[in-house]
């Protein structure tokens, strides 16, 4: 086992590239921080977004995995986190935003404990499914919540607001705050590429919006980001409530899982684009430390950002410096260039965040999904609305926990095809010529019972209806040769059926047990249950003992049927 590194080393072979992607990083990250911040909490307010992008883009590069990936607030942390604000002030007026940092300091001490126990590999083992729902759902949570800050409305707490009011919204739009929203829409989503890559659309939108907004519209009565905190930020010390523990427990094991899922797919694409191999524990230890210190010191929570990461791989960054010069830029603007954010419109931010929100939506899927698998589809649409109109935490279980028994049924009917229950060569086993002959000279007496491949507790009960269709047979031969593995149910299945063999006085003979599989058989006593004569690596051996019983059993009956 491999010892993990705390934290990473640096070289300068790649100043120049890892400089450039780093500077370009921040100036894509620089409006999305200010629009998550809005969007999560307007008690927090765009600045957390901006500790949150510092935070967790500097400790996340310094002790991750990953050493190109860009971290930061993403639109399913931010989602998560508007729920949680809205949640812990509702119930505690007096302390619920000290409540809210002190979950994404649990969520970050979640994510270290993952990475010390070694999760990483076994966090991306969600079905595609339930992941493409998922992050559909919040990419249509970002678009409906959105719609009333682009037309110049207050932002909604949730979906069903944001819906009940839609008619509202569209009736009494703000001209001025309508058509600044509807000139960043054009900006984001027509900006030529040549130019995108020169300068982020995002960045373009926030800069024209707000210079035509003070030059043409200073009187205007549109919703702003307004006056933003200065200097390095406050300290938030953790609190807890008892009343509370358990929400704020399931909420930052939620931020954790999430955040893993985010940051690990995220590598996994920078690890395509840059032919590298990133340490899934590691990465988890440094989006963990990032996202404590974030919620430490007031900022949202966050993980690998997909587009922050390819700007930066493209743009020369290569290693983990790029991160931090990333997280330095940003850092820079904090603290000398706040005043230049306070004028903002809320409406431009909210352009910017539905083009996020398009973007989250898995698009390709969502128009093919139906052409893979119906079971698929269904399960991902259910996902997608759980997550829109229910919630995120109980669609994530509901989906998992699908998921997992479609699986079990599936991995049990393959199963249930290599249990067979023979006593006639009739060509459901492949068998020799003297093994078929051994079979038809016996007339039935002899029931060769053949399982294959892993047998789990799927297993188990095909196990038993095969066994109990026949009943008259003298020897039963238990053909294990091709089961690299027995589960514990399907062991006791297996004892059982041998009990009740040896209980009605039929010859039981265990062919191929070996490894794993004869080691379990052999903790459940069920090796001493048979003579060792009768324990076989040979099916055509046991074949002919049995044979031998079948004709010795024949004799004897004559003999008493003679007298």
């Amino acid at each position: 086992m491999t010892r993990l590194r705390l934290i990473n080393s640096f070289n300068f072979r790649h100043l120049r590239g890892d400089l450039l992607g780093g500077v370009t990083a921040a100036i894509v990250a620089l409006p999305l921080a200010l629009a998550f911040g809005v969007s999560a909490s307007p008690q927090a307010g765009a600045i957390a977004g901006l500790y949150g992008a510092i935070f967790i883009g500097l400790f996340a590069a310094l002790f991750g995995g990953t050493p190109s990936q860009i971290s930061g607030p993403t639109g399913p942390m931010t989602v998560v986190m508007a729920t949680v604000f809205t949640t812990m002030s509702a119930k505690n007026p007096d302390n619920g935003l000290e409540m809210a940092f002190t979950i994404i300091m649990l969520g970050g001490l979640f994510q270290i404990l993952f990475g010390i126990m070694r999760l990483g590999k076994y966090i991306t083992f969600i079905p595609y499914t339930v992941i493409s729902g998922f992050m559909s759902g919040v990419g249509f949570i970002i678009l409906f919540l959105q719609i009333g800050p682009l037309l110049g409305h207050p932002s909604s707490a949730k979906v069903v607001d944001s819906l009940s009011n839609l008619s509202k919204f569209l009736n009494n739009p703000n001209p001025v705050a309508t058509g600044l929203g509807l000139l960043t829409l054009l900006i984001v989503f027509l900006s030529p590429p040549k130019l995108n890559r020169i300068v982020p659309s995002p960045l373009i939108a926030l800069v024209v919006g707000t210079v035509i907004s003070v030059t043409i519209f200073p009187d205007s009565d549109i919703a702003r980001i307004g006056t933003i905190p200065r200097g390095l930020p406050e300290l938030h010390l953790p609190v807890f409530s008892l009343t509370q523990i358990q929400d704020m427990i399931v909420y930052g094991l939620m931020l954790a899982t999430l955040g893993a899922i985010d940051s690990l797919l995220t590598s996994l694409v920078a690890d395509n684009i840059t032919r590298t191999q990133h340490d899934s524990d590691k990465e988890l230890i440094g989006q963990g430390i990032g996202n404590l210190l974030a919620g430490l010191f007031g900022g949202l929570p966050g993980a690998g950002a997909t587009m922050r990461t390819v700007v930066n791989v493209r743009a020369g960054g290569k290693t983990a410096l790029s991160g931090v010069i990333h997280a330095v830029v940003l850092l820079v603007i904090v603290l000398g260039a706040g005043g230049l954010t306070e004028n903002i419109p809320n409406a431009v931010l909210a352009g910017i965040l539905i083009k996020v929100g398009i973007d989250i939506i898995d698009w390709g899927f969502l128009k093919r999904a139906h052409q893979i698998s119906l079971r698929a589809t269904g399960l991902m649409y259910l996902v997608l609305l759980l997550t829109v109109f229910v919630d995120l935490i109980i669609a994530v279980v509901v989906g998992v926990f699908l998921a997992n028994l479609f699986t079990l049924k599936r991995l049990s009917d393959l199963q249930a095809e290599q249990v067979k229950a023979i006593t006639t060569p009739n060509g459901q086993l492949h068998l020799n010529p003297q093994e078929k002959s051994i079979l038809q000279q016996a007339e039935g007496r002899i029931l060769l019972f053949h399982l294959g491949g892993p047998m789990s507790f799927g297993a188990a009960k095909t196990i038993s209806r095969r066994l109990s269709i026949v009943e008259n047979y003298d020897v039963l031969i238990l053909d294990l040769s091709e089961v690299p593995h027995v589960g514990v149910t399907a062991s006791l299945t297996i004892e059982n059926m041998v009990k009740e063999a040896c209980e009605k006085r039929r010859a039981v003979f265990l062919v191929g047990a070996s490894g794993e599989v004869k080691d379990r058989l052999r903790r459940l006593k069920l090796l001493d249950r048979l003579l060792p004569k009768n324990q076989l690596q040979s099916r055509q051996e046991a074949l002919e003992a049995a044979l031998l019983v079948v004709k010795e059993r024949q004799g004897l009956s004559g003999l008493k049927g003679g007298k």
